[in-house]
């Protein structure tokens, strides 16, 4: 299922969110835990870095469902075998870059993970003399470059996405709605230069303070600015779990009609399930992922494991698949920085994916809309790269 994807020449326009922060530094842990070894003196090694051991709420589930992802990735693999070595950074920086050294000590040819941005950049900085790549589960796009691949989606890919739609469908003058803090204006940033890439225009870019109180009082201007300048698509860089449903609902309020200004999301808007039943979320537009794969993966892992999987699983997956894939195509020499970005991708099962030279990925996104409370997939995601140059 998965492998080095074929070039194929073919026009396609296109392209895919969120920021992982880090965390303070702490002792390094105990021991790697050796994962199931084939006993082929040909097996690729592969350092698994996860949370485990964190004290922080969700980590040690986020550990599982990696570490899960990433067996049964392994068990998928066609003439590649993997011996995974599972390292505890605790979500920590210098945990992480203990760690990572650790792993490349016993052999690793490959880091994947960790998962936070701060501990991505710890383990980087502390293995990059050593050759030794490290596919982050961050998608942080600050953390990437050099032995560091960020695996998680990006701003800038899901902007691409958004915007190359939005100027297929006649959108051409945009109206950008932020939270006013360091990832809310790295996703401006990131529309910005992906309204630049699709050839519209944003007329007016207004933030607000991430409160109930800032929202309420910023929403008034913001409104009166989308008028002004005559936006004819509004973008938000909130999610469903934060400002999104209130903000949009009082710029609503205030005039900026979503049946009449296209509201489109950064952010998944079908996460969870009950955002799409919000009022002004109605006629929106935002990016996902190809559902049928995650689901088809979904299935698997919840008969093996009695349970749903965590999405960030399914980039374990992919890394893996990644890492199989090059190792079948290309031999163990494919597994450096510069032999990892390859421009015609894997099929994972969030769908096509490559890791590009910067450090960062492009990913395969479907444009969805919600409509009276369904979701719509309205322009499916690509399954092959058009452009395989860099």
């Amino acid at each position: 299922m998965f492998a080095v994807l074929p070039t194929i020449r073919k026009p396609l326009a296109w392209l895919w969110v969120a920021i992982v922060a880090g965390l303070s530094a702490c002792a390094p842990g105990p021991s790697p835990q050796v994962g199931p070894i084939s006993g082929a003196r040909d097996a690729v090694q592969v350092a698994l870095l996860v949370p485990d051991g964190s004290e922080r709420a969700g980590d040690a589930l986020y550990a599982e469902a990696l570490e899960n992802a990433a067996r049964m990735a392994m068990a998928d693999l066609q003439g590649v075998t993997v011996d995974l070595r599972v390292y505890p950074t605790a979500g920590q920086e210098t945990q992480a870059a203990s760690q990572a050294l650790r792993a490349v000590d016993d052999g690793a040819q490959v880091i994947l993970g960790p998962l936070y941005a701060l501990e991505t950049n710890a383990a980087g900085l502390a293995i990059g003399a050593k050759g030794v790549p490290v596919l982050s589960f961050s998608n942080n796009a600050q953390v990437a470059g050099g032995n560091v691949f960020v695996l998680g989606p990006t701003f800038a890919n899901t902007a691409n996405r958004l915007m190359a739609f939005a100027a297929a469908q006649g959108k051409s003058r945009i109206a950008i709605v932020f939270d006013d803090n360091q990832s809310g204006q790295l996703a401006r940033r990131a529309i910005e230069q992906a309204a630049r890439n699709a050839g519209v225009s944003v007329v007016t870019a207004n933030g607000y303070a991430l409160s109930q109180q800032g929202i309420i009082e910023a929403v008034p201007g913001i409104a009166q600015a989308i008028l002004a300048t005559q936006a004819d698509a509004v973008i938000f860089t909130a999610d469903t779990a934060a400002a999104l449903p209130l903000v949009s609902q009082l710029l609503a309020d205030k005039g900026i009609d979503p049946a009449v200004i296209q509201y489109m999301g950064l952010s998944r808007w079908d996460v969870p399930a009950t955002a799409i039943s919000l009022p002004a979320l109605q006629n929106g537009w935002f990016a996902r992922p190809d559902p049928t794969l995650f689901a088809e993966f979904s299935a698997r892992y919840s008969e093996i494991h009695a349970d749903a999987p965590l999405p960030l699983a399914g980039l374990a997956y992919d890394g893996i698949a990644a890492i199989g894939a090059l190792v079948r195509a290309r031999g163990t020499g494919a597994l450096q920085p510069k032999g990892l970005a390859q421009g015609s991708g894997f099929l994972g099962v969030n769908g096509v994916f490559r890791l590009l030279p910067d450090g960062t990925n492009e990913r395969a996104l479907a444009i969805a809309k919600i409509n009276n409370n369904q979701v719509i997939e309205i322009d499916p995601a690509p399954r092959y790269f058009a452009n395989t140059g860099f």
